[in-house]
């Protein structure tokens, strides 16, 4: 459960500027975090970063101060929420071609992007019948909360996200167009594209689906569900409270407290998505995992073989 008063905050945060020698920010980083208890994801590219990391709420200031510095940046916008435990395991810098994978040359988000939208102008903006509403985020996403009336684009990882527009969308047909993602990173660059490809008018939500949540009253909001997010908590409500959700650990999808009483559903073990993914052998070792694991929150110790399978639909790249 995450609160105002709890011990750990996190927060996400991304930076599109040209990195010279990603490698040495890259070491810079890890040994400025190994003299910290900061842990999450940061990655790193020629052309920015991207990352979601938890820690005291001193440390982490002090890590976006030493990191502005680093990029040689006077800014930094990160997001804030707070949270009982610790939401992550370890602390991992990642060395990336990009800080969100689209997979496609020549988009950067420096060059061109589209019209931000604040999160007070957001509701206005999407209610308008001449606007068309896109989710940019993924399937599993979508499942678990999206606003009302947006689009979902079925893709399984972000790297999808272009075959969808070339195979359902016409910028002649389609001249207003609204995005959205969980911290804004994915908009960057589906907006960059969506401009490349002739679309005249392309608005994203600045900050994304999390500042829209610390900005705008649940009364007034438009959203329907939680939102997923790519750690221990699994999702967070619109008081970016943990939310409802569970994790499977064999496969990383969220699931409903409905999902869980699936006949499938063994946890740590398998659930409806993946049981008939995996061996007898695979989840008998899955079983010991999710054991010493229980162990190991039993002794409010770390485990940190917590499985992630190489075959898992979740892009482990897409951290916000």
């Amino acid at each position: 459960m995450c609160s105002l008063v709890s011990k750990y905050q996190v927060s996400a945060f991304y930076q599109f500027v040209e990195v010279a020698s990603p490698e040495t920010k890259k070491a810079e980083l890890e040994n400025y975090l190994k003299s910290t208890s900061i842990l999450g994801t940061v990655l790193v590219a020629g052309e920015g970063v991207n990352g979601t990391i938890s820690g005291p709420t001193d440390e982490l200031e002090q890590f976006f101060d030493f990191l502005k510095k680093v990029l040689g940046v006077d800014e930094l916008p990160y997001k804030v929420a707070f949270c009982e435990t610790q939401p992550f395991h370890r602390m991992k810098v990642k060395l990336k071609k990009e800080i969100v994978t689209l997979g496609i040359e020549g988009i950067d988000p420096l060059q061109q992007v589209g019209e931000y939208v604040e999160a007070e102008d957001w509701n206005e903006l999407i209610g308008r019948d001449d606007v068309l509403l896109v989710d940019t985020r993924n399937d599993y996403e979508y499942a678990v909360g999206t606003f009302d009336g947006a689009v979902n684009p079925n893709t399984k990882n972000f790297r999808e996200f272009p075959d969808y527009v070339d195979r359902e969308m016409d910028p002649d047909k389609t001249p207003n167009v609204a995005m959205f993602c969980t911290g804004g990173i994915r908009c960057e660059k589906a907006t960059a594209l969506m401009l490349k490809k002739g679309f005249k008018n392309v608005y994203h939500l600045n900050g994304g689906i999390l500042e829209y949540f610390n900005r705008i009253p649940e009364e007034k909001s438009t959203w329907s569900g939680e939102c997923f997010v790519f750690d221990e908590r699994v999702t967070v409500n619109q008081n970016l409270e943990q939310g409802s959700y569970e994790m499977c650990h064999a496969c990383r999808m969220p699931l409903s407290e409905e999902e869980t009483k699936s006949e499938h559903y063994v946890k740590g073990v398998s659930c409806e998505y993946c049981h008939d993914k995996t061996s007898a052998d695979k989840k008998e070792r899955l079983q010991q995992r999710n054991l010493q694991m229980q162990l190991a929150k039993e002794r409010e110790e770390k485990h940190l073989g917590q499985p992630h399978p190489r075959h898992l639909q979740i892009d482990s790249d897409e951290i916000c």
